[in-house]
């Protein structure tokens, strides 16, 4: 541990005799003469104790350094002081050096050496943010999916985020006519018409998209794709479409929230699939971009259509036309009950009057 140059020089230090001025040594030679104690009387060699083979006298050792000095040093030519010199260093200007100066110029520590990197304090405060940056740059740069999928795969959601951006337009015709009286493009009544009309058909894509998504795991089942797997695999095929079909039944907004959580689902299950070896590599990252535009899209439209919830008529959809059509069975079972009750009624009436 103690090897090293500084702290083999910082030892050597501390073994010698302690550092006094030039000024102090040449008194303490001068008047050495004088301060000389009187012998003693000899003690028998047997009666000493001798505690310098435990430890060192550092007072001995600072008089024999002082004795050593003086006698080697007759006048002591440091206690001279050249005053025209100093003189002259004083009228010398200071030569600036800005590049040695720093905020830790001042407080450096001494086993440092100036000019040196401090690589403990050179911390990149956006590592954090840059690595989050790549991770996303390479989620989305998907150069391992083929080129094909890619294509066909962002075009077909195109459409489905072209239903969401038309519904914000359109909501937001539809509040342009509410205040000022008339449409930018279009007037109240048609936009409020068009909308209609766009929000089965998002929905009904969305149901397309998750049935396709299903299939495409009966397509690798039948490639054995990864192996034979069965109904665990086919099932996925299964569920897809048996969760999206319903939602077309569904008011807008449950139907919408209800393909979320589907496209969700379906995204848990694909990336499941891909760890198990039942999909390749790269299908997880291609159905996260996609995923990403649809549920986008999604939630595109919700905020949309909520602009303007207070604003326009809801059309009947599938469970209210299927509502009314079984109220309207219910009331012509009724009329056709009162009718044969009537018959009956005026049978018995004849029968009495004849």
């Amino acid at each position: 541990m103690l090897r090293n140059g500084p702290t083999r020089s910082l030892t050597r230090s501390l073994l010698r005799s302690p550092t006094v001025s030039s000024q102090y040594t040449s008194t303490i030679g001068r008047s050495h003469a004088k301060l000389q104690p009187k012998p003693l009387a000899r003690t028998p060699q047997s009666q000493l104790w001798r505690p310098s083979s435990l430890v060192t006298n550092p007072y001995k050792q600072s008089r024999t350094a002082l004795h050593r000095y003086a006698s080697t040093h007759p006048g002591n030519p440091f206690d001279h002081i050249d005053k025209k010199h100093e003189k002259d260093v004083a009228k010398t200007a200071i030569e600036p050096h800005p590049e040695d100066v720093s905020t830790l110029s001042s407080v450096r520590q001494v086993m440092h050496e100036e000019g040196v990197e401090d690589k403990e304090r050179d911390v990149d405060m956006l590592a954090g943010v840059k690595a989050d940056l790549k991770t996303i740059r390479e989620t989305f740069a998907m150069s391992e999916v083929p080129r094909e999928a890619l294509v066909l795969g962002m075009a077909g959601v195109l459409p489905y985020l072209a239903t969401s951006i038309s519904t914000v337009y359109l909501a937001w015709d539809i509040n342009h006519a509410a205040l000022t009286g008339s449409g930018f493009l279009l007037s109240g009544q048609t936009a409020e018409l068009l909308l209609h009309i766009i929000e089965p058909l998002q929905i009904g894509y969305g149901a397309v998209i998750l049935s396709f998504l299903g299939a495409i795991h009966w397509g690798l089942e039948w490639a054995k794709y990864g192996g034979k797997h069965g109904y665990p695999r086919y099932a996925i095929g299964v569920v897809a479409p048996a969760i999206a079909w319903p939602t077309t039944l569904l008011p807008v907004e449950y139907a919408l929230i209800a393909q979320f959580l589907a496209f969700n689902y379906l995204y848990f299950a694909d990336a499941r699939a891909t760890r198990r070896g039942w999909a390749p590599h790269w299908y997880t990252t291609y159905r996260f971009a996609l995923t990403f535009i649809v549920g986008a899209s999604i939630v595109i439209s919700l905020i949309g259509r909520g602009q303007i919830a207070d604003k326009i008529n809801r059309l009947p959809g599938p469970a209210d036309r299927i509502k009314a059509l079984r109220d309207s069975q219910m009331e012509s079972l009724e009329a056709e009950e009162k009718e044969r009750r009537a018959k009956l009624v005026s049978q018995e009436d004849d029968e009495d009057a004849e």
